[in-house]
């Protein structure tokens, strides 16, 4: 920050800040407790009206996402300032504010213009040769509710006033946020956007947007501030859909997950791919190989060819005792039945009625032409009724429903993949040696196994429509009961009184037992996002993935399936592409859904990685892929990348000591190793903390590169890069964004021996 000569005029800019700080947090504590009466009042009844759901659902998210904000807020509620060149302007923040009562025009002014207001573009747009209306650009830097700084663009050039606090590079807020001390938590970048991110934000929600860029280039924040501007721009439609974000694994949700509710953000669902089968939460863990099979898109033929083998025929009679005979279901009059059942074209369990059908018809024929046949002229002696009653008994016979259990089972998603995956058929013994397995905890490559078996089977809903149909007379009989009692208690109250005041109205006159049962059934006051998560078949507004290229062909038909209109952003880095499944091509991923019919940019900066951290994990990548081109790095430490020898039996010691030479004074800092390792560095790195869902906030966090992704760290210690693949390394090496250390045992991968001798961090 400069000053000025006149040391009284950066005191009077700052305080005039401070001044306007102070009075918005009086606002902000007295708003927080009428948005929490509000969001009460919000969840209250409202009929069956869908019109009036849907606007409840609006009220909800809007007034609960402004509550998380409230409660988040931690003095950086506002963040700048812009001043117009025809006067006056706006203080711009993360959320939208209003002054509490209208003024003379009926209107209530604005005090903070939300970041995703058009009013607030220029804030990030702007330039000295585009201004875009504005004289001054201002940057506030708080501490809790203290302003600490002050940082001026000057983008008018004529305009000769000066504050004493213009920064003329321009960066300085930047670089500040670049440097600080990581949290273990991923912050939002409101502050920082840049032009070519704010673009990607403001881009239109309808169809596919791909975006696409390598480590540090602030993919994951731009995919998280296009959810929070979507839900912005498009409230009514979104916060009746929902968003749906994908990350790659839990903890990187963990460290995502307070970016959106600090933006005043509710409407969405985080999740991993092993968490997008409701009830299921994959733990299990494939080999490569094995995920890379279920992956594959063929996948969807072979379990529908599972699921017609289920679709059995006798073998090769079923014999059915009915009123002392003895009906012989046979290979014929079976295939005839499932054949006609086949036509229908309707999935397994829903089909099964139909199968019921045939079957139960077949067999009431076949009865009825031995004991209603005249033994002379072979007319029939029953008559349609003595059909029916023939029909009824068989459907009341158990050994009828044994033989339809064997033939058109009931099946669930679970049963039908366990099974397939205990004894896999359709493949080859290769492929099927790799995926079989008998028991165990689902795995994330299980969970668009078990989608694609839910789309085949489908639901016999007969059972829970006759469920709900008794649950339903149970509450009108209950409704009823309390109507009555008020009914007598009205009939008690006026029985004594000469003048019955008959124009009283009582429940029982202004409602049924029916619509008053109905009511109790719409105090559904979960969130959109919360139905969502409980609900397969929920169709999405808009889903985001991040590290896209890892997904395999399976699971986009499971998300293709969520997001029939195809409005989606994905984010990812085909460079980075480590999972045998992932698809790694944008092509490939989309041609089978969009076709052509998607729009591809790209983000070239990279913000995390210093630039000598860049080069080195650049080389590796180069070492197998020679016209490689990373992003280019903003910045440099002047650091270059440690990297130490250590023998097998002193890895862990030497692991450490690189630790304690690296180890930020504030931040955090990961050790990035083979997870058979993990144990051993655990116990020489006391104070650390690993396993499947590590806690980021930790001073040292164990990983692996795959639970390593979209996360960083202000430092990181990669252990035996030479087990790691290309893609793996490449991610393990890019996350520090301040320093970098490498140790191994054996010989380095390629790339890494061509650099020339590093120096240690300081």
């Amino acid at each position: 920050m400069s000053n000025s000569s006149d040391g009284n005029v950066p005191d009077q800019e700052l305080s005039a800040e401070q001044k306007f700080i102070d009075g918005l947090y009086e606002h902000v504590d007295a708003l927080r407790g009428d948005v929490e009466g509000s969001v009460q009042e919000a969840l209250g009844p409202v009929g069956n009206n869908y019109q009036a759901r849907l606007e409840r659902d609006v009220r909800v998210t809007e007034r609960s996402g402004l509550l998380a904000a409230l409660s988040a807020v931690d003095g950086s509620l506002c963040f700048g300032r812009i001043d117009l060149a025809g006067g006056g302007g706006h203080h711009i923040g993360r959320i939208g504010l209003r002054e509490e009562h209208p003024d003379e025009t009926g209107e209530r002014a604005p005090i903070l213009i939300d970041w995703r207001a058009p009013v607030a573009r220029p804030f990030y747009l702007a330039t000295g040769h585009e201004p875009m209306g504005l004289r001054r650009r201002r940057h506030i830097s708080t501490r809790g509710r203290e302003v600490t700084a002050l940082h001026d663009e000057i983008l008018d050039l004529s305009d000769e006033e000066r504050t004493g606090h213009e920064d003329h590079t321009g960066d300085a807020v930047l670089l500040a946020s670049l440097n600080a001390a990581r949290t273990g938590r991923m912050g939002d970048i409101v502050r920082t956007i840049q032009a070519d991110q704010d673009r990607i934000i403001r881009a239109p929600h309808r169809g596919v947007l791909v975006v696409e860029g390598g480590p540090g280039t602030g993919k994951t924040a731009v995919a998280l501030h296009r959810a929070a501007y979507l839900l912005y721009e498009h409230r009514e439609l979104l916060a009746r859909r929902a968003v749906l974000i994908v990350g790659p694994n839990p903890a990187f949700l963990g460290y995502i997950g307070q970016v959106l509710p600090s933006l005043g953000e509710t409407g969405v669902l985080l999740s991993s791919p092993g968490e997008l089968y409701p009830g299921v939460r994959a733990t299990g863990r494939d080999t490569p190989r094995a995920a890379a099979v279920k992956g594959r898109v063929e996948m969807a033929e072979v379990l529908a060819a599972v699921l017609a083998d289920r679709q059995a025929l006798p073998d090769p009679v079923i014999a059915i005792e009915h009123d002392r005979e003895i009906l012989m279901l046979d290979d014929d009059l079976a295939r005839v039945a499932r054949d006609r059942t086949r036509e229908a074209r309707i999935p397994h369990n829903a089909a099964r009625e139909y199968f019921e059908g045939h079957i139960l018809n077949t067999l009431t024929d076949m009865h009825a032409e031995r004991i209603g046949t005249d033994p002379y002229d072979g007319d029939s002696l029953l008559d349609p009724d003595d059909i029916t009653q023939i029909r009824d008994e068989l459907a009341a016979n158990p050994e009828v429903w044994t033989a339809i259990d064997q033939l058109w089972p009931r099946l669930t998603p679970q049963r039908l993949v366990a099974d397939f995956l205990a004894e896999p058929t359709h493949l080859c013994e290769e492929d099927a040696a790799a995926i079989r397995r008998a028991g165990g905890p689902w795995t994330p490559a299980d969970v668009p196994l078990l989608d694609e078996a839910a789309e085949l089977l489908g639901e016999d809903d007969r059972v829970a429509r006759a469920s709900a149909e008794r649950e339903r007379s149970e509450k009108i009989a209950y409704a009823q009961g309390v109507l009555d009692v008020s009914y007598a208690s009205r009939t008690y109250e006026f029985e004594d009184k000469e003048d019955d005041d008959s124009e009283v109205l009582g429940a029982h006159d202004v409602i049924d037992a029916e619509r008053m049962a109905e009511r109790h059934d719409e105090d559904d006051h979960r969130s959109a996002a919360e139905r969502a998560a409980a609900d397969r078949t929920w169709a999405f507004g808009h889903i985001i993935v991040d590290e896209a290229q890892e997904l395999s062909p399976m699971m986009w038909r499971l998300l293709m399936r969520r997001c029939p209109t195809r409005s989606m952003t994905l984010v990812g880095d085909p460079a980075q592409t480590a999972d045998e499944a992932g698809v790694g091509s944008w092509d490939a991923i989309l041609a089978p859904y969009v076709e052509k019919r998607w729009k591809h940019t790209r983000l070239g900066v990279n913000y995390r990685t210093p630039a000598e951290i860049m080069e080195l994990a650049a080389d590796v990548v180069r070492a197998e892929r020679p016209g490689f081109e990373p992003p280019r790095s903003v910045r440099s430490t002047g650091v270059r990348p440690l990297v130490r020898s250590a023998g097998r039996d002193s890895l862990a010691g030497a692991v450490a000591s690189v630790v304690a030479e690296l180890a930020p004074a504030e931040g955090r800092l990961a050790v990035i190793a083979p997870r058979g390792l993990h144990g051993e560095l655990g116990r020489a790195l006391p104070g650390s903390h690993g396993g499947v869902l590590p806690d980021l906030t930790q001073p040292v966090v164990l990983l692996d590169p795959r639970g390593a992704k979209g996360l960083e760290f202000d430092a990181v210690v990669v252990v035996e890069p030479g087990a790691f693949g290309t893609s793996d390394l490449y991610v393990a090496l890019t996350r520090a964004t301040q320093a970098l250390g490498v140790v191994h045992t054996g010989s380095l991968p390629r790339g890494l021996t061509a650099t020339p001798a590093p120096t240690s961090a300081p």
